[in-house]
């Protein structure tokens, strides 16, 4: 069963993280993040993906609470299933589970083919991830990208 753990690392790269985001809502940052995959040859249409992120967020609030939001998109527009992850100095208005601002962002891109197992095995890895109170704080204090990466992938360091 072991080999159908998922691999954090094949679907994140240092193209795809954003230390310092610009945006001040929720719209901007999705832009910007969905710009971040486009660059990186992730997603075919900006626009189409974006269009299918505001979709799911119609179905339920993606802010988890303790300053992190994990919007997602299943879309035709997306080539490769990723992450991108956009960190910001100021508060963004999000709706949350406790109704306060996200400062983290974690983008999931999924190919519609991907959408029932990668999708879920990616949510669910990130998920055991941001139950850990010790994960969040690194998160929210990471000061270069690979810092984001080795902790997303469990190299936590010392």
């Amino acid at each position: 069963m072991a080999e159908k753990e998922i691999n954090i690392a094949k679907v994140i790269n240092l193209n795809l993280i954003d230390l310092h985001l610009n945006g001040k809502t929720k719209k901007d940052v999705i832009k910007e993040l969905s710009n971040l995959l486009k660059e990186d040859d992730d997603i075919t249409n900006t626009q189409d993906f974006i269009d299918d992120v505001f979709l799911r967020e119609e179905e339920g609030e993606t802010g988890i609470g303790q300053g992190v939001a994990i919007p997602h998109g299943k879309s035709k527009a997306v080539k490769n299933t990723m992450i991108a992850i956009g960190l910001s100095d100021h508060p963004i208005p999000w709706e949350t589970l406790d109704d306060k601002p996200v400062t983290a962002v974690i983008l999931f891109a999924v190919r519609d083919q991907d959408a029932d197992t990668l999708h879920l095995k990616l949510l669910q890895r990130v998920a055991i991830l941001l139950s850990d109170d010790d994960f969040i704080d690194k998160l929210h204090d990471a000061k270069n990208k690979k810092d984001v990466i080795d902790l997303l992938c469990g190299n936590k360091g010392r």
